[in-house]
Protein backbone atom coordinates (compact mmCIF):
# COMPACT_ATOMS: atom_id res chain seq x y z
CA UNK A 1 0.00 0.00 0.00
CA UNK A 2 1.17 3.65 -0.93
CA UNK A 3 1.81 6.28 1.43
CA UNK A 4 -1.18 8.27 -0.16
CA UNK A 5 -3.33 5.10 0.27
CA UNK A 6 -2.58 5.21 4.06
CA UNK A 7 -3.78 8.84 4.07
CA UNK A 8 -6.91 8.53 1.72
CA UNK A 9 -7.80 5.65 3.72
CA UNK A 10 -7.44 7.65 7.21
CA UNK A 11 -9.47 10.24 6.03
CA UNK A 12 -12.10 7.64 4.64
CA UNK A 13 -12.05 6.16 8.43
CA UNK A 14 -11.74 9.32 10.45
CA UNK A 15 -13.15 12.47 8.15
CA UNK A 16 -9.98 13.85 9.16
CA UNK A 17 -7.75 14.58 6.03
CA UNK A 18 -4.21 14.39 7.46
CA UNK A 19 -3.62 18.13 7.60
CA UNK A 20 -7.07 18.65 10.29
CA UNK A 21 -5.14 15.74 12.01
CA UNK A 22 -1.82 17.48 12.07
CA UNK A 23 -3.73 20.90 12.93
CA UNK A 24 -5.64 18.95 16.25
CA UNK A 25 -2.10 17.69 16.99
CA UNK A 26 -0.41 20.99 17.44
CA UNK A 27 -3.68 21.86 19.39
CA UNK A 28 -3.35 19.25 21.54
CA UNK A 29 0.78 20.22 22.18
CA UNK A 30 1.77 16.71 20.58
CA UNK A 31 3.53 18.59 17.52
CA UNK A 32 4.81 21.97 16.22
CA UNK A 33 5.62 23.70 12.77
CA UNK A 34 8.21 21.60 12.44
CA UNK A 35 7.01 18.78 13.30
CA UNK A 36 6.89 16.37 16.75
CA UNK A 37 6.97 19.08 19.72
CA UNK A 38 9.41 18.77 21.59
CA UNK A 39 9.35 15.96 24.28
CA UNK A 40 6.64 13.98 22.51
CA UNK A 41 7.01 10.85 21.21
CA UNK A 42 5.26 8.83 18.02
CA UNK A 43 3.66 6.66 21.05
CA UNK A 44 1.96 9.46 22.33
CA UNK A 45 0.53 10.41 19.03
CA UNK A 46 -0.47 6.64 17.99
CA UNK A 47 -2.27 6.33 21.58
CA UNK A 48 -4.19 9.47 21.02
CA UNK A 49 -4.98 8.71 17.13
CA UNK A 50 -5.79 4.85 18.55
CA UNK A 51 -8.22 5.83 21.28
CA UNK A 52 -9.81 9.35 19.83
CA UNK A 53 -10.68 7.91 16.35
CA UNK A 54 -9.96 3.96 16.37
CA UNK A 55 -7.31 3.92 13.78
CA UNK A 56 -4.87 0.72 13.42
CA UNK A 57 -1.01 0.90 14.41
CA UNK A 58 -0.19 1.36 10.80
CA UNK A 59 -2.17 4.34 9.65
CA UNK A 60 -1.60 5.95 13.23
CA UNK A 61 2.21 5.93 12.01
CA UNK A 62 1.20 7.06 8.69
CA UNK A 63 0.25 10.35 10.32
CA UNK A 64 3.36 10.80 12.34
CA UNK A 65 5.17 10.29 9.19
CA UNK A 66 3.15 12.86 7.52
CA UNK A 67 3.53 15.25 11.01
CA UNK A 68 7.28 14.69 10.76
CA UNK A 69 7.15 15.55 7.00
CA UNK A 70 6.84 12.63 4.84
CA UNK A 71 4.48 13.56 1.62
CA UNK A 72 5.50 10.43 -0.59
Amino acid sequence: MSFQAYLDNVEAKTGQSADELRAIATQRGLADERGLAPGVKATAIVDWLKSDFDLGHGHAMAIVAYIKGKRS
